[in-house]
């Protein structure tokens, strides 16, 4: 029999479902049957419970529990026939009007698919960035290598506080007199001219000595994280209890070695910091190019979104927001007040694309290949100490290799969208391109 579709908005769509009275009845019979076979009850023996005990006790549980099965499997078959791609799933309802004789009808209400249509790539204008590592960008990461291993020795009395030194003080901060929450502290340490405090602070120490104290005010910028202070004005008394200068280890043979080189030349080690660094800028490059291409897309097209996609998205989104608060220790993080409606635009971008992405695979051959998979995973694997192991790990869980195949799909998707899109190319320079966020 042919299905009626009523169409009640652009992806909204109706569909009446009938199930047949009588083998409704004859199902429900034979499932209270074979519950009767395990069923106890006071007075009875195991399996000799009266059906009319069976049926008062389980009847409506049953009933209810048959007709979603028959109305899941005559919707799917109702869906297919009709070739109809379900967004979501469908609301039932019984049908307004009463029960046909014989018949139990129902209203299936849901939302299709939307017909994907993507615009002419070829007038997209898409920057490409590229980057490469030069000698500066090693010498600082021998630098950083250097100093997460440094050492710090005692300042004589007489010598003030210079940047690279690790500071020891006691402070106290008061806003109008008043001190405030988190601005007093005894035994604070901090490195002078990393950034760890507010530049002005820093500033302030700079050049006391062991035994030296200060009063300064400091302005909390607007933007400030702790919001009981922000765009405030503070007075501060600083005493330093210690100066400490740092002592960096030699770049010789027993320092290199110590970063796990067998080779304690310096070449090994630049050649090494290279590799690495040439991996991770390629890996930014190509972040930062798949988004670039993705943006491409979502200016290339324009369809309606299922509401339940986005609405499901949209709770995914908030329940990320919540294991986030809930990761940083914020106390009844499942409870917080955190309205669904700010993470809409960001749920309805990620369907769209979602929606886009997978028409350009389907119409352009752009699945993952097993050799690609194979690739990136042994890319991945190569930062690690023992890459075999890593190879391993990602290719004996299925959830691994699915997040695997989805950046290879992406990727695939950002190669055809460029292969097709007006490009120009951008040469960033590595400090601009690590001050970057892949996306």
């Amino acid at each position: 029999m042919a299905i009626t579709v009523e169409t009640l908005d652009k992806l909204e769509r109706r569909i009446t479902l009938s199930l047949a009275a009588d083998a409704l009845k004859n199902e429900v019979d034979a499932r209270l049957k074979k519950l009767a076979r395990t069923t106890k009850a006071d007075g009875f023996r195991p399996g000799k419970v009266p059906m009319n005990v069976v049926a008062q006790r389980y009847g409506y549980s049953v009933q209810y529990e048959v007709v979603n099965d028959q109305l899941g499997a005559a919707f799917a078959k109702a869906a297919q026939e009709a070739g109809l791609r379900v967004a979501g799933q469908p609301s039932i309802a019984e049908k307004e009007g009463g029960p046909v004789e014989g018949q139990l009808q129902f209203d299936a209400t849901f939302e299709v698919y939307p017909d994907v249509t993507i615009g002419d790539l070829s007038t997209a204008e898409v920057e490409r960035a590229t980057a490469e590592v030069n000698d500066a960008a090693i010498d600082r990461t021998v630098e950083i290598l250097r100093k997460q291993r440094r050492t710090f020795n005692q300042r004589p009395a007489a010598e003030g506080a210079a940047d690279g030194d690790r500071v020891t003080i006691d402070f106290e901060g008061k806003i109008d007199g008043v001190p405030f929450e988190g601005g007093k502290a005894e035994g604070f340490q901090f490195l002078v001219g990393e950034g760890q405090m507010l530049e002005a602070f820093e500033k302030a120490v700079r050049g006391m000595k062991t035994g030296d104290s200060k009063t300064f005010p400091l302005a909390f910028p607007e933007d400030y994280h702790g919001k009981d202070v922000a765009g405030k004005e503070a007075d501060f008394l600083v005493t330093v209890k210690k100066v400490e200068a740092q002592q960096l280890p030699e770049l010789n043979e027993e320092f290199i070695k110590s970063l796990g080189l067998a080779d304690g030349s310096i070449d090994a080690l630049r050649a090494d910091i290279k590799r690495n660094l040439e991996r991770e800028v390629k890996f930014r490059v190509a972040a930062r190019n798949k988004a670039a291409a993705m943006e491409a897309v979502l200016k290339a097209v324009d369809f309606d979104l299922p509401k339940a996609l986005v609405d499901a998205e949209t709770d995914r989104l908030l329940e990320g927001a919540r294991a986030d608060l809930k990761a940083r220790g914020i106390p009844d993080a499942d409870k917080a007040p955190i309205p669904a409606e700010m993470f809409k635009p960001q749920a309805e971008r990620r369907v769209r694309l979602g929606l886009a992405v997978a028409e350009l695979v389907k119409a352009n051959n752009l699945q993952a290949k097993p050799e690609q998979l194979q690739a990136h995973i042994e890319e991945l694997a190569q930062s690690y100490e023992q890459p075999a192991q890593v190879v391993a790990w990602y290719m004996s869980d299925r959830q691994r290799m699915a997040e695997v195949e989805a950046v290879v799909i992406e990727s695939n998707v950002a190669e055809f969208i460029l292969s097709k899109a007006k490009v120009t190319d951008k040469a960033l320079s590595f400090e601009e391109l690590m001050g970057q966020q892949g996306a």
